[in-house]
Parts: structure tokens; sequence; C-alpha cells
């Protein structure tokens, strides 16, 4: 499947506008650390756009999230890479992040979250007006953007990457997109 066949997927599954753009911030974070490690942009971004591909209908039942992502992605046509990837994003089932793209879906997605926070509470309210430094001191306040696992962002070290490299990564990705973003 290529992006656009994978985003009307999406789509059809997921009317919600902010989890739309959550999942787009996503999929750029995983394009640009695909890059950044020489990998597979389109599977990276594959795996971006499909690990909460199921999520209005499990939100209610967190248990069940992201296994079937998995299925889903599996259905599709992905492989066991991506498909491993989306189901271990959600820690809560224990599956083993054996691969860099799963250790980078597991650290990207809350980074997103941290991001977009730090962005709002920005006086232009704009990615473009936030550097890594300000999103660094933000992850020091245990009250700011408290959905954000800091520790599963700091599992970036298991990709070889400072929290620092991997918030500037995360970052350059979202402001890369801030117009689909609205920021």
């Amino acid at each position: 499947m290529n992006r656009s066949e994978i985003v009307e997927e999406v789509t059809k599954r997921i009317t919600t506008k902010n989890l739309l753009k959550h999942i787009l911030a996503v999929e750029a974070v995983m394009r640009r650390l695909a890059n950044h490690f020489g990998e597979d942009e389109e599977r990276w971004g594959a795996a971006g756009l499909l690990h909460d591909i199921d999520y209005e209908d499990t939100k209610n039942d967190p248990h069940v999230h992201s296994i079937k992502s998995g299925e889903i992605a599996s259905e599709l046509g992905f492989d066991e890479e991506i498909v491993d990837a989306v189901k271990a994003h959600n820690e809560s089932h224990g599956f083993p992040r054996d691969t860099k793209m799963a250790k980078a879906l597991y650290s990207a997605d809350p980074l997103t979250g941290i991001i977009v926070a730090s962005a709002l509470i920005s006086p232009r309210k704009k990615l473009s007006g936030i550097g890594t430094e300000f999103i660094v001191n933000r992850m020091g306040e245990k009250s700011f953007a408290r959905g954000a696992n800091r520790d599963t962002i700091r599992a970036c070290s298991e990709l070889g990457l400072t929290v620092t490299e991997f918030i500037s990564l995360g970052l350059e990705a979202m402001q890369g997109i801030s117009e689909e973003l609205g920021l």
C-alpha cells in the first residue's frame, strides 16, 4: 500500500480531528527517524500511520488497543516487522520491542504529545515558535503534559539517541508538517 491508501484506511476508521493530527505527527517523526538511521521512510511512516488505527474502537478498552491495530495492519498486508511495532507501542501488553522500528514507535508516540503541548503554551502557539531546549525544560515539569510518559520518551536511549537529540529530530519532523497539524 502506498501512503495515500494507508491514509484512506486510517480516515475510514478515525474521525476525531486531533487523533488524526496525532497520527500524522507520529508518522512524520517516524519518517525523520528512519531517515536519520538510514532506514526505509515509507515503511517507518506506515507504522506511524497505523499505530492508532483502532483507537476510536478501543479507547474504552486499552487492553485491546494496539492488538487490534496490529490485526488491521496484518489484514492490510503489512509485514511482521510493522505489525509487531504497531502492537508493541502499547506497553500494557508487554510485547517485545526487538527492532529499531518498534523502539522508535514506542518513544515517538508520547513525544508528539509533549511537542504539541509545548507549542500550545508558547506565545505564538506554533511549532516554529519553540526549540529543543524549550521542550527539554518542559520535560522536567511533572504537571506539564502529564499524558506524555517521560520514561517512554527516554527509552529513545535504546536507539542510541539522547533525549535532546530525539526531541530535536521529532520537533524538526513536526515543524515540517506544521500546516497539516495546524501549529
